[in-house]
């Protein structure tokens, strides 16, 4: 069932912080990623001393997390910097009330400042409500391709 909330005064968006980590991880199962509460602490700590990323996160008036957004500058050779999103959940009771929109409108502000050239992000493809989301907001899809992973021991 999803929620019907305005946007107005309820919803507040802000850097992540170590308080959040449940939630976070919590959002995470519901895009079928399987994190640790610790897991998440970790590599929160770690990214949040790091000034190539931002992590945000919404929460209603409560200071409930009901969801978070994760960019990355990446310097490249080939292409001018772009900023990459890493993760984008909203929780699926808040769907379809702007909350992803804000978020991604917050990544888009933090790159510009940040002098990035564009936002740029990857999409399962079994995700096609997502994709209807970005292109709503203005993403093209530019190409179709795989991604590899290499377990490293």
């Amino acid at each position: 069932m999803t929620k019907k909330i305005s946007l107005g005064d309820l919803i507040k968006i802000r850097q992540a912080e170590i308080k959040d980590v449940e939630r976070i991880a919590s959002l995470c199962e519901q895009l079928e990623y399987s994190v640790t509460n610790q897991q998440i602490e970790q590599r929160l700590t770690k990214i949040k001393n790091n000034n190539a990323h931002i992590v945000y996160v919404a929460t209603l008036e409560d200071k409930y997390v009901i969801a978070w957004a994760h960019a990355h500058i990446c310097d490249s050779i080939v292409i001018p910097t772009p900023a990459i999103i890493l993760g984008l959940v909203v929780d699926r009771d808040y769907r379809n009330s702007g909350i992803g929109r804000c978020l991604m409108q917050q990544i888009e502000q933090w790159a510009f400042l940040a002098g990035c050239d564009s936002v740029l992000l990857r999409s399962n493809i079994k995700r096609k409500e997502a994709h209807l989301f970005y292109e709503k907001i203005g993403y093209t899809n530019i190409k179709r391709s795989f991604t590899f992973n290499k377990k490293l021991i």
